[in-house]
């Protein structure tokens, strides 16, 4: 049975080639510790769960769709700036925009392939 080929590591000018699945190779995977921590160790846990589900409670609809002219149900509290670690900017309740799950996964993938790294 044939096998995926692999895919070139996703870390800026690596061509290192990793399995099909993976995103970085063993030299860059230290680099992108938010790739592979669990969510609740990234800030989401109870109070997050809380703190969100009231925000959406008062923000009902979808930002992004609302521009178009749609009326679509908000699901997911989004970082409109991504916080990557920060504490401050994650609870920073003026860095929050409800979105539906669609408009969230397109922003999400949209700057998570062109990421920006601080050393």
């Amino acid at each position: 049975m044939p096998t995926k080929p692999k895919v070139p590591c996703k870390h800026p000018g690596c061509a290192a080639l990793v399995p099909s699945g993976t995103k970085y190779c063993d030299l860059h995977r230290p680099l992108h510790p938010e790739e592979v921590r669990s969510a609740t160790s990234r800030g989401y846990d109870r109070a997050w769960q809380k703190a969100s589900r009231l925000f959406l409670q008062a923000h009902p609809l979808c930002e992004e769709c609302m521009k178009d002219g749609k009326y679509t149900r908000a699901t997911v509290v989004d970082h409109i700036v991504p916080h990557r670690g920060d504490e401050d900017l994650f609870w920073d309740r003026s860095n929050w925009r409800a979105l539906c799950k669609r408009c969230h996964d397109r922003k999400t993938r949209r700057e998570d392939q062109t990421p920006v790294y601080h050393y």
